[in-house]
């Protein structure tokens, strides 16, 4: 079969389409003729082992040159997507459908399963799902990273607030201290026994919302060092980018997957949402929307890489001066710098430069 990133006419190559809609508990796959874009059958498996064997038997029932179309390979149909794989089909993967691309709004999960088939069918260029052990380990330890370090925020937004408010006798022992030390200011704190109601709460919460944080920072770090590792064993030559540290480079290896997957620099560019959208009308050839689409995780880790090239390296302060005088606003000329930041990055991904 040729490669999923070559356009080409699938009905050449294959016989069958599998559509399969992914949910928690079931999936529901609709096998669809690739030449007519009839449906042959449908099926609704239980999202286990079982099932997913279940529904490799339905499909060799039909045809040996077939693709699977499923939605979601990077949540409910993670499970299936890595089942296929290992067992060496063809599987490429769709975005959840629009509610306003629904004909006349219809939706049931057989109706989405052949809607998927039939999408695929219709695609010039087809998207393989992400996969492989580092990138997985990365995806997993970047989402508990997060998640603590935006719990550790909360609490310390919250521990801050709590003590603005609390008694003179408390808020006399944070004076002139603030992020760390108020922490740990925080974490110290003892009860007396001759304390009123009020200040022996607000010393418990206190005490507790800093040990919490304490707790969530020291994950985050360890997840950091994980990531750290990560990184430097599988891909330590994007580290040599400037800009590019062991948090930034897992998001991007996560959205970047494996060779081959994003057929050019532009489409990472889209994926990203660093590619300019063309806003023309009339005589007004010229302009240009912002992006809100594609992968916000990527794109804000290419705007943290923008903001350390253009504080710290010469070429790109040159590089955004050169834009403003062209015309353009600081944010357009930093929108500019971070789509070649995404061509560099992708040409670092897909051709590897051996590090010493």
């Amino acid at each position: 079969m040729p490669s999923l990133t070559d356009p080409c006419d699938l009905r050449e190559v294959i016989d069958i389409v599998i559509g399969v809609d992914t949910h928690v508990a079931t999936h529901s796959a609709a096998l669809i003729d690739a030449r007519t874009g009839g449906v042959l059958e449908e099926i609704t498996i239980e999202a286990t082992a079982e099932g997913y064997a279940e529904l490799v038997e339905f499909a060799d029932a039909h045809a040996v040159l077939r693709m699977w179309a499923i939605e979601g390979t990077s949540s409910h149909g993670a499970g299936l997507a890595r089942h296929l794989l290992e067992g060496e089909e063809v599987v490429i993967e769709l975005d959840r459908p629009e509610r306003a691309k629904r004909r006349n709004g219809a939706k049931s999960d057989p109706l989405d399963a052949i809607r998927a088939a039939r999408e695929a069918l219709a695609r010039p260029r087809l998207g393989t799902p992400r996969t492989g052990p580092e990138r997985q380990a990365l995806s997993v330890l970047l989402a508990a990273r997060r998640s603590a370090v935006q719990a550790a925020g909360d609490a310390q937004r919250q521990l801050f607030s709590l003590v603005m408010t609390a008694p003179e006798a408390i808020r006399a022992r944070f004076r002139d201290a603030n992020g760390t030390g108020l922490v740990k200011i925080a974490a110290a704190l003892r009860r007396r026994a001759t304390a009123d109601l009020e200040t022996t709460t607000t010393i418990t919460v206190l005490r507790t919302l800093a040990r919490r944080i304490q707790t969530l920072t020291a994950e985050a770090t360890s997840h950091e060092k994980a990531i750290a590792n990560i990184v430097r064993g599988w891909r330590p030559d994007l580290l040599e980018q400037r800009g590019v540290g062991p948090i930034t480079a897992a998001v991007v290896l996560c959205a970047w997957s494996h060779p081959g997957r994003i057929h050019s620099e532009a489409a990472f560019a889209m994926l990203a949402g660093v590619a300019p959208i063309a806003a023309n009308s009339g005589q007004t050839t010229t302009r240009y929307r912002l992006n809100r689409y594609g992968d916000r995780q990527l794109n804000r880790a290419l705007h943290t890489i923008a903001l350390s090239r253009i504080r710290y390296e010469d070429r790109s302060r040159a590089y955004i001066e050169r834009r403003t005088t062209q015309g353009k606003t600081i944010r357009e000329a930093r929108r500019c710098l971070k789509r070649y930041i995404a061509r560099d990055l992708y040409r670092q991904l897909e051709n590897p430069t051996p590090t010493t």
